[in-house]
């Protein structure tokens, strides 16, 4: 698609895209229950969900990603600020670049890792929450996402609970021969 290391296809960005827009979609009711009336999130899920549809990569993903990324800035707890960056991510997954960087893999599993620091978040932070979260993400990523993936170098870790979730679901998927046994749209 555009100059880099390697090549990704418009197909390929959508199926990233759509990866990361459902996990977004999912925590979206933690940011609209901590802040309501804030559009800025779902603005940025709805724009990713265009693409994924077929619309044309515009500077609406990149608007849209910059804004829910400000709205994660302010928000009130950790989860609503998570819940958004997530938002934020969904939106800037088709922008993904194809350059060989361990960097890159945040854009296509970050949304992922947070989902499922969420869910620990909100049951009193129980890592066997988070790690059952993970195990869903691995089931929903598809071959196409897997073959993306492999082509960036690995995660090297991170202090942060997030960078250590994301970090444990890039080895799983890195690990996975059969994927995408729960596809959804």
């Amino acid at each position: 698609m555009t100059t880099g290391d390697f090549a990704l296809t418009t197909d390929e960005l959508r199926d990233v895209t759509r990866y990361v827009a459902r996990h977004a979609e999912d925590v979206l009711p933690v940011y609209e229950r901590a802040v309501p009336g804030d559009p800025r999130p779902r603005a940025a899920i709805e724009a990713a969900r265009a693409f994924v549809d077929g619309a044309n990569r515009t500077n609406r993903q990149r608007v849209t990603s910059v804004d829910a990324h400000r709205a994660a800035r302010s928000a009130p707890s950790e989860a609503a600020r998570l819940a958004a960056r997530c938002a934020g991510d969904s939106a800037s997954a088709a922008y993904l670049h194809p350059i060989a960087r361990a960097t890159q893999v945040g854009h296509i599993l970050r949304a992922a890792a947070s989902a499922a620091r969420i869910g620990e978040l909100a049951a009193g932070d129980d890592p066997a929450v988070g790690e059952a979260l993970l195990e869903r993400s691995r089931r929903w990523a598809t071959p196409t996402l897997v073959d993306v993936l492999r082509r960036y170098p690995p995660t090297t870790g991170g202090g942060s609970r997030v960078a250590r979730l994301m970090n444990a679901l890039d080895t799983a998927l890195r690990g996975t021969r059969s994927t995408g046994s729960e596809r959804r749209s």
